[in-house]
């Protein structure tokens, strides 16, 4: 191939390239930001199955439960199926009491599945025995293409740390290796990406990136 057939191919991809980048940079002018999935994103959460990743705070109060909020119809927009599992410090009853789903549990039950036609759940009772770990709560999800954990800031897994300086407490980062961003209110030293709380969009590419 002569030199300058090859030159008139380079400057005909380079053409391409620009037009196509123009017109995706019109689309989100016209719908925003993370309108348009990467493609390497839209693979990698295809070809692994559910992919996972932990939104952390060292405290309360940090605005994680908002952010996450926030985050969830950003990745619908984008076509994605996402879960949640939410660690809870207290204990916690998601029934009514004196309803007949109660009232079994009350009378010895070790599980309650409650089913209509919007939503079914499964309570199901310890008594003593030991809680289940992440791994496998995380076993018991159904198939999805992203799953958030609020909580578990422990846990091995990728990790977006979500902190806001009024609360005084210090960074999971640099002490945690598997804290890979941080959201702040505020700059903070880090080598990490960081991001404002309210950058959704960013964030939300940031996650899709990381989640494994």
């Amino acid at each position: 191939m002569s030199a300058a057939l090859k030159l008139v191919e380079k400057e005909g991809m380079e053409n391409k390239n620009k037009a196509l980048d123009a017109a995706l940079a019109q689309i989100e002018r016209a719908f925003g930001k993370g309108s348009i999935m990467k493609l390497g994103q839209r693979e990698a959460l295809e070809g692994g199955g559910m992919h996972t990743i932990i939104v952390a705070n060292p405290k309360g109060g940090s605005g994680k439960t908002t952010l996450i909020e926030k985050l969830i119809p950003e990745f619908r927009l984008r076509g994605l199926r996402v879960s949640m599992i939410k660690r809870a410090h207290h204990s916690f009853d998601v029934d009514v009491p004196g309803k007949d789903s109660w009232r079994h549990r009350q009378a010895g039950c070790h599980e309650v599945l409650i089913s209509s036609e919007n939503r079914w759940a499964l309570m199901h009772e310890l008594r003593g025995a030991p809680e289940m770990s992440l791994d496998e709560c995380i076993a018991r999800m159904s198939p999805c293409d992203l799953l958030l954990v609020e909580g578990n800031k422990h846990s091995p897994l990728p990790k977006l740390e979500v902190w806001r300086s009024v609360n005084g407490k210090a960074l999971l980062h640099p002490n945690d290796a598997h804290v890979l961003g941080i959201a702040t209110d505020v700059p903070v030293e880090t080598l990490l990406p960081r991001f404002e709380l309210d950058a959704v969009r960013e964030i939300a590419d940031f996650i899709l990136d990381k989640a494994r």
